[in-house]
């Protein structure tokens, strides 16, 4: 009896019945393969299903010691305290941006009191051996396994026993018992199941590396960061040394906390002070420059903006905008025309975020202001100065949350005044040295500042 064959999109997942040029979910072209589903079943996982009992909440138990730290204090915020047991992590990010060095030297941080099976699908044992010695690794709990096959590298963990199982990568795996070649939505979609299974079942943490395709987009079908617990992705720019750890997705903790690291010849070193790693090397008394303080989750984070306004000729002037929405940065600039009476129609802007990070939140907002307005006019803004704020479209500056931490980190690190708005800044603890310039609109900004 012929098999029946199914159609699967390879951008989006979805199966259809017959093939089309063009995927009917997607709109991606020539993205449908062929493909045959595996009519075996997972009896383990059957029997599981039908021993499993509906329990109340009073009877579950809680275990006090279900985390456990990474000994990587920035990777362990990014968790929200630890890594979880039983949990399954996906670690993403560009080719070469340090996904693997992070979890070698995860593996040299916890092998004193756990052992860790780090399975390589790309890499062969010596290769893994020379860059375990590059990063100074030499665990006697470390094992390495280099296979492809996903039955093979279940049996050695059931052998092993380990309490952490580093997958690198998801994409080198296949099973079996699926026709289609390792990387396809198939095999990405099955091999992430089996592996949920497992982790649950046994209670061991597994971190598997994802790769990423040319938008930025986790490759592979976007059910694959719905079966996961956490999904952190790797960021950096291409010719600086650090590097930015997100978490997108966390079911035992925050998403807005990230974890900066920089890469050094020996790995990956932590900067438990990002603010003072982002200010270092900031030229004084020039304008077109401002401070901005925001919040990654329970940390403030202190970032230069940058802003470069030139006379233009074209009839359509340039805007361009890094680390900052480029709508937003649109906005403001129309703001500052309109309520601040400063013209930026005949000239080119350029905002710039130093040390590549991207500055999310609107208490942003002021300094991007306050540096355009500089860089226009020609006037530097004080060095010991720093502003937050979100600016409206009527002009106005409106209260942001967490005022006290975010004096504090100014005042730490040596400012002497904040811009800041008038309005939710009352009942407030201000450290002592830190003056306070309150402002209502945009005009009392310019007012002060200049």
């Amino acid at each position: 009896m012929k098999s029946k064959t199914v159609f699967l999109c390879t951008n989006c997942g979805n199966e259809f019945a017959k093939w089309s040029g063009r995927c009917p979910s997607c709109g991606q072209w020539n993205t449908l393969e062929e493909y045959t589903p595996s009519q075996t079943v997972n009896k383990s996982a059957s029997r599981s299903i039908l021993s499993a009992k509906p329990k109340r909440l009073s009877e579950i138990e809680s275990d006090e010691a279900v985390r456990y730290t990474t000994g990587l204090s920035e990777l362990d915020r990014v968790l929200g305290g630890g890594a979880v047991r039983g949990s399954l992590v996906l670690v993403a990010g560009a080719p070469g941006i340090g996904k693997s060095t992070l979890l070698l030297q995860i593996c040299q941080c916890i092998c004193g009191e756990q052992s860790v099976l780090y399975v390589s699908g790309e890499e062969s044992a010596s290769q893994l051996k020379l860059r375990a010695q590059r990063l100074n690794v030499d665990r006697e709990e470390l094992y390495f396994l280099c296979e492809t096959s996903l039955d093979e590298i279940l049996a050695s963990a059931e052998r092993l026993k380990p309490d952490l199982l580093i997958v690198d990568s998801i994409q080198t795996l296949y099973t079996e018992d699926k026709p289609s070649s390792p990387g396809s939505v198939t095999q990405v979609k099955d091999c992430t199941l089996r592996l949920m299974q497992y982790c649950k079942t046994s209670g061991v943490s597994v971190f598997v590396v994802g790769h990423i395709n040319k938008e930025g987009a986790i490759a592979g079908p976007k059910v694959l960061e719905h079966m996961v617990d956490c999904v952190l992705y790797f960021e950096g720019e291409e010719h600086t040394t650090y590097r930015l750890l997100r978490a997108a997705k966390n079911r035992f903790g925050s998403t807005n906390e990230i974890g900066v690291f920089e890469m050094k010849d020996h790995g990956l070193t932590e900067v438990p002070n990002p603010s003072e790693m982002l200010l270092s090397g900031r030229p004084e008394q020039t304008p077109g420059n401002c401070v901005a303080c925001v919040m990654e989750g329970s940390r403030p984070i202190l970032a230069e903006v940058q802003a470069l306004v030139s006379p233009t000729t074209l009839t359509n002037p340039r805007r361009s905008s890094n680390g900052f929405d480029y709508n937003r940065a649109a906005m403001l600039l129309a703001v500052l025309e309109k309520r601040g009476g400063l013209k930026f129609f005949n000239s080119d802007v350029y905002i710039n975020v130093i040390g590549g990070l991207r500055l999310d939140e609107p208490a942003a907002d002021l300094s991007v202001v306050l540096a355009a307005a500089s860089a226009l006019l020609d006037k530097p803004i004080s060095d010991s100065l720093a502003a937050v704020g979100e600016v409206g479209l009527t002009g106005e500056i409106r209260a942001i949350g967490q005022l006290s931490q975010r004096l504090t980190e100014i005042r730490r690190l040596g400012f002497t005044q904040c811009i800041l708005p008038r309005s939710g800044s009352t009942e407030i603890t201000v450290p002592e040295g830190l003056e306070l310039l309150r402002v209502r609109n945009i005009r009392e900004v310019l007012a002060v500042a200049f």
